[in-house]
Formats: C-alpha cells, sequence, structure tokens
C-alpha cells in the first residue's frame, strides 16, 4: 500500500473527487483544473490530471501551475489511447490510465510512480516490447545468452517468446500452457533477473541493455 502520508492532488474541471479516487487515498483532495494554474497548493507528492476533450495533452500539463510542474505528474484519460500516453509522457507525464480505474490499479500507479518510475500502460508496453524486437532483428549484432542463466527452460521460453512481442495469451497458445502459468513465469523471470517490467526484460532479451 501506499503510505497515506503522501499527498495527492487530483485536478479535473468539475474540481470534485471521484468515489475511486477517494477510495484509493482517502485523504486525497481534488481541485480546479483551472484554479490550479495560477494557485499556490502547498505540498503536493503527486498530481493527477484528468485530460480536458478538446484541449491537447501537453496543453493541458503545460498550463500547469510552475508550482505543480516540477511535481510527478499522472495523466487521467476518459478514453485512454496509445497515442495520447505517448504525447503524455512526451510532455513529461510520469503516469497514464484510464479515469476511472479500479482503487487497487490507482493504488499501483502512485507506489511506481513516488518510487521515480513511469507507469505505462499495458497496450503501449506491448507496443514497445514489440519495437525492441523489430530494432534487434534491423541490427547484425548478436544476443548475448548471459540474461538466461539461472532460468529454468521454460522461463527462457517465456521470455524469449515475451520479448518477440507477444501478449501473455499468445505466448499461452504458443508455448501450450495457460496465461495464469505465463504470469507465473513472467514473475519468476523478472525477479530472477531483478527487472521492474516487460520492457525492460525485452530489452535485455533482444540485447539492447546489459544485464546489471
Amino acid at each position: 500500500m501506499v503510505n497515506q502520508e503522501f499527498v495527492h492532488l487530483f485536478l479535473c474541471p468539475h474540481g470534485r473527487m471521484l468515489p475511486r479516487w477517494s477510495e484509493a487515498f482517502p485523504q486525497g483532495r481534488a481541485g480546479s483544473t483551472h484554479a490550479a494554474r495560477s494557485g499556490r497548493p502547498g505540498r503536493i507528492d503527486v498530481v493527477w490530471l484528468r485530460l480536458e476533450h478538446g484541449l491537447s495533452v501537453p496543453m493541458q500539463i503545460e498550463n500547469l501551475s510552475p508550482q505543480l510542474r516540477f511535481i510527478p505528474c499522472v495523466v487521467l484519460s476518459d478514453q485512454p489511447t496509445d497515442e495520447e500516453a505517448l504525447a503524455a509522457f512526451a510532455a513529461g507525464a510520469r503516469g497514464y490510465c484510464n479515469t476511472h480505474a479500479a482503487a487497487q490499479l490507482l493504488v499501483q500507479i502512485a507506489a511506481v510512480v513516488l518510487q521515480g518510475g513511469l507507469w505505462i500502460g499495458e497496450s503501449l508496453m506491448q507496443r514497445l516490447v514489440g519495437a525492441t524486437s523489430r530494432l534487434q532483428a534491423g541490427t547484425a549484432a548478436e544476443k548475448s545468452e548471459v540474461w538466461s542463466k539461472g532460468l529454468t527452460d521454460r522461463e527462457k521460453q517465456v521470455a524469449n517468446t515475451l520479448a518477440s512481442g507477444a501478449s501473455n495469451k499468445e505466448i499461452a497458445r504458443a508455448l501450450g500452457i495457460t496465461e495464469r502459468t505465463v504470469k507465473a513465469h513472467v514473475g519468476a523471470v523478472l525477479e530472477k533477473l531483478a527487472v521492474r517490467d516487460r520492457l525492460q526484460l525485452s530489452l535485455i532479451v533482444n540485447g539492447r541493455v546489459a544485464k546489471r
């Protein structure tokens, strides 16, 4: 769980907390997007910005007051898309998710962001993983297999299939196992290699970065 001592500010046009926001962060508070452009909000640890329709993502992030621009910002979208997510990250956001995400997910996102990480949605993550595979396919450099030491044969299969850009469902179909088993293997591989997410794992498997 995220330490409830952290201060979460939710910005939206109507300036009111949604039920799931309150469930995730009982001590969180809401403010008007327009008022936040010039106000002095005091101590804030994470800003959650609900996007307004008709305005570009970079503009909405840039419109935050100077006091808020250097605080980790998670963008909330009513209709999330990969393209909008990319625009949010390009503008400096640390996370991106659905406005109505479950409280448990919001807590997980906050934990990652407060530790200095990025929260990338599953769909965009899959695209990035696939991109690393295509980058590797376009080079003549040989992949280093040092990363696979300590993994079981099945874990190596899962890691290699994941690094090709396959989803959990596709990995399960290719290897003849259940999605639940795939998730278990992926979790074990991430732990053994001490990597945070599927993208970092893909970069290691595809030889884009070295395993520490």
